[in-house]
């Protein structure tokens, strides 16, 4: 998992869904940015996320994604309070 940390979409979380030959990192979140259509983004605007769950590369579906990033979210928010 990735978080943005410039452009448009600073803050949002996302798992990494491919690579081009640019050096660009392909990410999407399932909502917005979808795995069929994701973001490019350069490494030097995202900022891994070292303690999120990993997904296995069959479970890279939108659903998968969204319920990934919301448990981390959730958990996240958890330990703050």
């Amino acid at each position: 998992m990735v978080k943005s940390v410039a452009g448009r979409d600073c803050g949002m979380y996302a798992y990494v869904v491919g690579k081009t030959e640019e050096g660009f990192l392909l990410v999407a979140d399932g909502r917005i940015r979808k795995v069929e259509a994701p973001k490019r983004k350069k490494l030097k605007h995202i900022r891994l996320i070292a303690d999120a769950p990993r997904l296995e590369i069959e479970k890279m579906t939108n659903r998968f994604i969204r319920e990934a990033i919301n448990e981390y979210k959730e958990s996240h928010d958890n330990k703050e309070e």
